[in-house]
């Protein structure tokens, strides 16, 4: 009996998927808090989980991003920071289990030790806070980690996010960074602190996208100094959307998100259907993820069973079938970000929404 010879190709060993980070404010971004006064930041640590409300979609969004992770077998961490005082990391905590979100770290800023000590300038002080614990937090990642940031148009998030995923790009250097965190009169200890961890970190273009909830209802347009990266949001479908052309959320995810607004919410069919054509008309979502969305939605009764013409309706609901038996694909590679002048920005030379740091 003769041997046979069997030739068999070599496998190339796949390379695991780079894990996603999504990293949230907490204020005003997770949870609608009020802490603008003396009066209200001394309530907050009285308040109970049941006293705190999060932002109507956002539970439903956070859940359905772990979830999408888990079933494609991809590392997933969630992580809030908040500018409230550890003294409510019970309540918050509690709250955080009550709507079902199953996180990996959470920070808080130690409020009342800085009003026992007199400094009440540093209550509203945001940017050094956030920006050192970002990088703290960027050094336990690896290279390779991809970043979605969530902030709102209260205080500074669009500013201190987009600074930070530029230093850690290596867009910025320490001593621009100093500069920009000295006009910003940040506390000196915390400026060397900034500059110290940037030189820790592996550069890379971490962060692929910046995502500011409206809150205050700011006009998308003074964000355009920002860039492309950052997208305000007016609620969380649309940011569901975006998240679904990123190739981080299926349509499942986002329907749950819609169906969120509408049932616990004030919002009907027909305004949801608004925020999809909304975001897509400001260039932060293609025309054909909206039509696959839009078809979607109205399969799922979450949107008016009107406004297109039957041929689209079934070449969309074609689309919708073929992208349910497909492997989910990998997002497109962006664009590197336009470069952003933060010595201007912050000198008032170009227009950005709120960057005080206090």
């Amino acid at each position: 009996m003769k041997a046979r010879l069997v030739f068999r190709r070599a496998q190339t060993p796949v390379a695991p998927a780079p894990r996603l980070v999504y990293l949230w404010d907490l204020d005003k971004t997770y949870l609608k808090s009020d802490f603008d006064s003396l009066r209200e930041l001394v309530k907050i640590p009285f308040e109970k989980a049941e006293d705190k409300i999060a932002a109507p979609g956002v539970t439903a969004l956070i859940r359905g991003l772990r979830n999408f992770a888990t079933r494609n077998r991809r590392e997933v961490r969630v992580y809030f920071i908040s500018a409230s005082p550890p003294q409510i990391a019970r309540a918050i905590t509690e709250k955080l289990a009550l709507d079902g979100v199953v996180y990996d770290g959470i920070v808080f800023k130690d409020q009342l030790q800085r009003l026992m000590h007199g400094k009440f300038r540093h209550l509203r002080e945001q940017v050094g806070f956030k920006l050192t614990e970002l990088l703290k937090s960027r050094r336990q990642e690896p290279p390779a980690a991809r970043e979605y940031l969530f902030g709102d148009d209260w205080e500074s998030d669009p500013l201190i996010y987009s600074l930070y995923a530029d230093a850690v790009a290596g867009r910025v250097a320490p001593d621009e960074l100093a500069d920009v965190l000295r006009a910003l009169r940040v506390d000196p200890p915390l400026i060397d602190e900034a500059c110290a961890l940037v030189k820790e970190v592996d550069h890379a273009d971490a962060v692929a996208r910046i995502f500011i909830n409206l809150e205050r209802r700011t006009p998308p347009a003074n964000f355009h100094s920002f860039g492309f990266r950052l997208v305000p949001t007016f609620n969380y479908l649309q940011t569901a959307a975006c998240l679904y052309e990123e190739g981080v959320l299926d349509q499942g995810g986002v329907a749950e998100v819609a169906r969120s607004l509408l049932e616990d919410s004030a919002y009907s069919a027909d305004r949801l259907a608004n925020s999809l054509a909304d975001v897509e008309r400001r260039g932060h979502l293609s025309h054909s993820a909206a039509l696959l969305l839009g078809e979607s939605l109205r399969v799922r009764q979450l949107l008016p069973d009107e406004g297109l013409p039957r041929r689209m309706r079934w070449r969309a609901w074609w689309q919708c079938l073929r992208a349910r038996l497909r492997a989910p694909q990998p997002p497109a590679v962006a664009a590197a970000p336009a470069s952003i002048n933060y010595r201007a920005m912050v000198a008032g030379e170009l227009p950005a929404e709120s960057h005080s740091a206090g």
